[in-house]
């Protein structure tokens, strides 16, 4: 009984180091994952080495995936679907000028309105500002960067949409 019960402990004890090997190894294919779902600035910085490749990667989206800093010339089509979908609800407004808040557009994502995907769907819109695609109110609403509003406007004014006075 006792030979048994040693057994068993050295296997337990085998058992515990090899779970230990295994989330060590989790974790470092997230982060070698991560690494490689650089973001846009990194992605294009050119790294010294013996051999330059100029091989051309495209970029598509991953759910989930870092969002890119906004820059001149970049469209939505550099964004996550559930990121895309945002900058789209925030861009065709609210009821205000006032811009939108988090709970509209998770009600407007047809998401449950709990504070779990609220507050999901105003971490997502943070991002969003963090990343110049969008801007956020002192109120907390969140509006379209000032750029696409400044373009919409003018468009407005010389004969675009609206065309009164």
């Amino acid at each position: 009984m006792e030979e048994l019960q040693a057994e068993a402990d050295r296997v337990l004890a085998e058992l515990g180091e090899a779970e230990a090997v295994l989330e060590r190894r989790a974790i470092a294919c997230a982060e070698l994952a991560g690494a490689l779902v650089a973001p846009v600035e990194e992605a294009d910085a050119v790294v010294p080495g013996p051999r330059e490749a100029s091989v051309e990667v495209e970029k598509v989206p991953v759910p989930g995936a870092l969002v890119p800093r906004w820059r001149q010339g970049l469209t939505l089509e550099a964004l996550a679907p559930d990121y895309r979908r945002i900058v789209e609800l925030v861009e065709s407004g609210g009821d205000s000028d006032a811009g939108v808040p988090a709970k509209e557009l998770a009600a407007r994502l047809g998401l449950e309105l709990v504070p779990a995907k609220i507050e999901g769907v105003r971490s997502r819109a943070k991002r969003l500002v963090e990343r110049e695609w969008l801007t956020v109110s002192p109120s907390g609403r969140f509006m379209p960067q000032q750029s696409t509003v400044t373009v919409w406007v003018a468009d407005e004014r010389s004969g675009g949409r609206g065309g009164g006075s």
